[in-house]
C-alpha cells in the first residue's frame, strides 16, 4: 500500500471517528426521554434474557448501576453492543448505531446519581395487596400513574416499574422525588405568544420543536418558535410520602411496585 493510500485511509478513519465520537458525544449530554424509551425496550425484549430485568445477572456486572467490566465510555459500550465479546457469552447484533445509542441511553439514565449508590437500603417482606390498595387508596397513586392499561397518562407508566428499578430505588424516590429527576420524567411550563399556559410532561423534544402529554392528557406538539417563555421544571410534581406513610407502609407500597414487571400495552 502507498503512502498516499495509507494517508488517505487515515484520514477517512479519523473522520469517520471524529463523526461518530460527536454523535456518541451528544447523546451523553443530551438523551431524549423517546431515546430512553426506545432503549428500555430493546434492553428488556433483546439484552434481559442474559443480563437479567435490573441488569445484574451476570457476575461482576450490574448495568443499570454504571458497573461495566471492559467499557466505561458510550462509545466502548455501542461497540460491545454491536461486535459482541469474543470467547464469552456476549454475541455480536444487528444493532445499528442509533439503536445501540439508545440501549446506551437507557441504561446511563438508571445509573444512580453519585454517592447515592447504596441509599435506601433493603426493603423488608412485605405484604403486596395491601401495597396495591395504598397504591390506589391512601397514597393515590393511581390519580396520575398507569398501570396496565388503567388510569391516566400524566405521569409516566408504571406497568413494567419493578423490572426497571431496584426496591431501595423506588424507596428512596417515594421519601425524596427530587433527589433524582430522571430525563424520562421532565415536566414542562410554557407560555404561547398568544397567552395560553400549557403545563405538560415532556416526551420529546428537537431544536425546533417539543413534544409533550399536557395536564389534559393532549398531545402536544409545540414549536419553540411559536413560545413566549417556557422552563423546564427541576423539581418532581410527585409528593412525599415521608410523613404520609409509616414505614411499613411505605415497604408495602415498594413491594407492590416492585411486583410489576409486566409489558406496557
Amino acid at each position: 500500500m502507498t503512502m498516499r493510500r495509507l494517508t488517505t485511509c487515515s484520514l477517512l478513519y479519523g473522520a469517520s471517528v471524529l463523526l461518530a465520537a460527536s454523535a456518541v458525544l451528544a447523546q451523553e449530554h443530551g438523551y431524549t426521554p423517546a431515546d430512553i424509551e426506545n432503549g428500555s425496550r430493546l434492553y428488556q425484549s433483546s439484552c434481559a434474557g442474559c443480563h437479567g430485568p435490573t441488569g445484574d445477572m451476570v457476575p461482576g456486572i450490574d448495568l443499570m448501576r454504571g458497573q461495566f467490566r471492559r467499557g466505561s465510555t458510550d462509545t466502548e459500550i455501542i461497540r460491545i453492543i454491536q461486535t459482541g465479546i469474543p470467547g464469552t457469552t456476549m454475541p455480536p447484533s444487528s444493532f445499528s448505531d442509533t439503536q445501540a445509542g439508545t440501549i446506551v441511553a437507557y441504561l446511563r439514565s438508571l445509573a444512580p446519581a453519585s454517592g447515592r449508590a447504596g441509599a435506601g437500603g433493603d426493603v423488608p417482606r412485605s405484604d403486596i395487596v395491601k401495597g396495591k390498595a395504598l397504591f390506589d387508596g391512601k397514597a393515590d397513586c393511581a390519580a396520575c400513574h398507569r398501570v396496565n392499561g388503567n388510569g391516566p397518562r400524566v405521569a409516566p407508566d408504571l406497568s413494567d416499574i419493578g423490572a426497571i428499578r431496584q426496591a431501595k430505588e423506588l424507596h428512596e424516590k417515594l421519601l425524596d422525588p427530587n433527589a433524582l429527576v430522571r430525563p424520562g420524567n421532565l415536566f414542562l411550563e410554557a407560555v404561547t405568544k398568544n397567552g395560553e399556559t400549557i403545563t405538560g410532561r415532556v416526551l420529546n423534544q428537537d431544536t425546533f420543536s417539543i413534544q409533550l402529554l399536557d395536564s389534559h392528557e393532549r398531545l402536544r406538539s409545540l414549536s419553540r418558535s411559536a413560545l413566549r417563555d417556557y422552563r423546564f421544571v427541576k423539581s418532581s410534581p410527585m409528593p412525599s410520602y415521608r410523613d404520609k406513610l409509616s414505614a411499613e407502609e411505605m415497604n408495602d407500597l415498594v413491594a407492590y411496585l416492585v411486583s410489576l414487571k409486566g409489558l406496557r400495552p
